[in-house]
């Protein structure tokens, strides 16, 4: 039977970023190092096969430290954690790795210093993600106010206009942010932004590289988990970009097939935190059912690394 054509325009940058590679290993270095179990306070990264993975090889994950005995190491995700969490950790002297991601980390230490200069903070953000509860959770109450849309910049209660500064969560969509920051400095012209960019060099690359193959595809399939904010955004991206049909799925195994019936070409990319063996899942499966065509399309090259903790690299 002849298999129709298709053309895969696979988007790069995509997957793993080095925040996310460099978590993964400091779990599998610390499972080395201590044995198992080593507990996780939340999903490492948010994705179900990187975790379940990394639950086979010992680790345990909970959700608040409350969970985790006070003998056995834990680690914190690379979301980040509200400043109380070590700050118990140490208490219980437990043993803990911080497992935040760089980036994540410049937007905690940012927000303090605008806290020391006396400004209270705005952060654009999405409620309820652990990154924005981690960076809120770095300043006392109130301190730290949460804006998710241009419409809630109109709403927000300050405390004084003149004494404002902005960060945002790193995995946002860079456009509909850039929205949200002009809203901001037309209520408060005097409010203070960051040095550089807090969306994440890899969010936005991610992005970039959708942009590029979605107005030439009949479909986008992004490969990336349902709790993956990163991931959702690329799908948005895809929408907004011209793409007909943008669609998250977590295995090749979620493909709605009947919805890509009479398709000539479908963009495939992968949110932060899923590994390239699910993007060429993907790929085989529509190996299975069309003659296909591989293109990539490259806007960035990729070649930062971040260190783990010294703890780590030192012998047990």
């Amino acid at each position: 039977m002849t298999m129709p054509p298709l053309t895969l325009y696979l988007a790069a940058p995509r997957g793993f970023c080095a925040g996310v590679d460099r978590a993964i290993k400091i779990v599998e270095m610390a499972i080395q190092k201590w044995g198992a179990p080593v507990y996780v306070r939340h999903e490492i990264v948010h994705n179900k096969f990187v975790v379940d993975g990394l639950r086979e090889k010992g680790a345990v994950f909970v959700e608040e430290l409350e969970d985790c005995p006070d003998d056995r190491p834990v680690i914190f995700s690379a979301h980040g954690v509200p400043k109380s969490v070590p700050a118990e950790a140490s208490r219980r002297q437990m043993v803990y790795v911080d497992a935040t991601c760089p980036l994540v980390s410049k937007v905690h230490i940012e927000a303090q210093r605008h806290a020391d200069a006396g400004l209270q903070m705005i952060m654009i953000g999405h409620k309820g993600h652990p990154e924005t509860i981690g960076t809120m959770g770095q300043l006392p109450s109130g301190e730290v106010l949460l804006v998710e849309t241009v419409e809630d910049v109109a709403t927000v209660a300050v405390r004084d206009p003149a004494q404002l500064a902005y960060v945002t969560q790193t995995t946002l969509s860079v456009d509909d942010t850039k929205d949200i920051v002009a809203a901001l400095h037309d209520r408060f012209p005097a409010i203070i932004g960051p040095h550089k960019e807090d969306i994440c060099y890899a969010t936005t690359n991610r992005q970039h590289a959708v942009k590029s193959v979605a107005p030439k595809s009949d479909a986008l399939l992004v490969v990336g988990a349902p709790n993956s904010s990163n991931s959702r955004r690329l799908v948005e991206v895809g929408a907004k970009a011209g793409c007909k049909y943008a669609q998250l799925v977590q295995r090749a195994t979620n493909i709605d097939w009947r919805a890509l019936e009479g398709i000539r070409s479908v963009a495939i990319t992968a949110g932060a935190s899923a590994p390239e063996l699910l993007v060429n899942e993907v790929i085989d499966a529509f190996r299975s059912r069309y003659d296909v065509t591989v293109e990539v399309v490259e806007t960035a090259v990729e070649d930062i690394e971040f260190k783990v903790p010294r703890v780590l690299r030192q012998p047990a």
